[in-house]
């Protein structure tokens, strides 16, 4: 169980991928509040309206259309109000290239999507007590 109530953003165009990570969250502790976007330019928005609250982190997919993860986190590290939210990459590559330029640009961790959803479980369980205060 988490100690107090977190809030996740997660940017992914997949709905399959977004419900998975969702039911996972919930899983782990049906008190985390969870917003998406299906893409960067759409976190952005969201982020951007009055009411949202803040998220204690943030996952982004790297393919994306109209804004990627890449694009995204650079344009969330430019802003002051989001620039101390640790980002996750959450996607399908496996490149050591990819890693390295998101670490780079900013990202704390660059996580390749897992296949089974209790991996999944697993892995957010591990990544939330980590990387959220």
């Amino acid at each position: 169980m988490l100690t107090k109530a977190k809030t996740v953003l997660i940017a992914d165009d997949d709905p399959d991928d977004v419900e998975m990570f969702v039911e996972a969250l919930q899983e782990i502790d049906n008190h985390i509040c969870c917003l998406s976007a299906g893409n960067g330019y759409e976190a952005l928005q969201l982020l951007n309206v009055v009411n949202t609250p803040t998220p204690d982190v943030i996952f982004l997919d790297l393919n994306m259309p109209k804004l990627n993860g890449k694009q995204c986190l650079i344009k969330l590290k430019q802003q002051e109000r989001f620039a101390d939210i640790p980002v996750v990459i959450f996607t399908t590559s496996k490149l050591d290239d990819d890693n390295e330029e998101m670490r780079r640009l900013g990202a704390v961790d660059f996580i390749t999507k897992p296949s089974k959803f209790s991996d999944l479980v697993h892995l957010l369980t591990h990544l939330l007590h980590i990387s959220v205060h």
